[in-house]
Formats: C-alpha cells, structure tokens, sequence
C-alpha cells in the first residue's frame, strides 16, 4: 500500500504570497513551504497495482493547460477550527480536469475520499483543543479575503507519495504528467 495524492505544484511566486498569509495568521502548525499544493485527489493507501494502473491513465490523459489563480482564505471547522486554507479562484478547467483524473483513481481501484472536491491550499493545522485566540484567527482570515495571487499556467500534474512522520508529513515525488501547450493562434 502506497499513501498518494495527485495534485498542483505550486510555482515559487505563489508559495512566496502564501508564506505571507501564513505569516499574518496565528497558525499554531504551518505547511512547510515546499510542501505547498493544490490537491486534486487524494488516493488514499492505495494498493501498487492499482496505483500503477492510476499512474498509466494518468500518463495517457490529454489534457490542455490552463490559468489558474488563488483567492481569499478560509477555516475548516467552524466553531473549532481544524484547517486554515487558501481558496482557488473560480476555474471550469481545474473542475473539468478534477473530475477526470477522480474518475481515473477509482476506475484503478484507489480508495478515493468520498467528499465534494473544494479547490484550496492548506496553510496550516490546529491541533485539538480549538485555537485560544479563536477571534484573533477569525478577524486574521476575514483581512485576508482581499488575498489574490497573479494568475499562472498550470503546465503538469504531480503524483505525490505522502509519508507520515511525527513533524509532519513529508512528500516524495512519484511522477509528473506534462499538460498539453495551448496552441497559439
């Protein structure tokens, strides 16, 4: 069994600009910065064959690249706050792609998480018990709904292996798939 997830590098502007959210927010665990992703599917602890018949679909898969840009921040949680999180701008491509390579991982086998795909970036955990300064952290997230970054072109997919650890977890790339260059007119 493999624990994996296919997801987005993030280019270093963009880390940069999250690093800075992350800065602004009491965030009592931050991601560290070259951990940073947008994560399409999570695998799961996936068997070897069928992560490998996963990892042959998604190198077949034909896809365009498109732009792509982060907005706003957000909590998971409500009342106890468990996630802080920085949103996607709206994008018809990312959702397109999502679905695709979702339907691969469980067409494969993979034991894919059952919940609604909601694009974000994690940029930190909130270890049980709730946040002391849950009103410090509220007002923090509600500054950083102006929070944009510059839009970039999403040129590949990454397969990531997740290993857990006591610091974190820590992620070792598996595969990269190459988007298809849109055609200039």
């Amino acid at each position: 069994m493999i624990r994996a997830f296919l997801g987005l590098a993030l280019p270093q502007a963009v880390r940069g600009a999250l690093q800075v959210q992350q800065f602004l927010l009491p965030l009592p665990r931050k991601v560290e910065p070259e951990n940073l992703h947008l994560t399409l599917v999570f695998l799961g602890n996936c068997p070897e064959i069928a992560l490998e018949a996963a990892h042959e679909e998604f190198e077949a898969l034909r896809q365009g690249r498109f732009s792509l840009a982060l907005e706003g921040l957000g909590l998971f949680g409500k009342d106890k706050p468990r996630v802080a999180w920085a949103g996607v701008a709206a994008s018809a491509d990312l959702m397109h792609l999502q679905a695709k390579v979702e339907t691969i991982a469980r067409r494969a086998g993979c034991p894919v998480d059952a919940r609604k795909f909601l694009p974000h970036v994690t940029l930190g955990r909130f270890p049980p018990p709730p946040p002391v300064d849950a009103m410090r952290l509220e007002r923090a997230v509600a500054l950083g709904q102006g929070f944009r970054t510059e839009p970039w072109e999403v040129t590949e997919l990454t397969l990531w292996r997740s290993h857990l650890t006591g610091n974190g977890p820590q992620y070792e790339v598996l595969a990269r798939y190459p988007l298809t260059p849109i055609a200039s007119s």
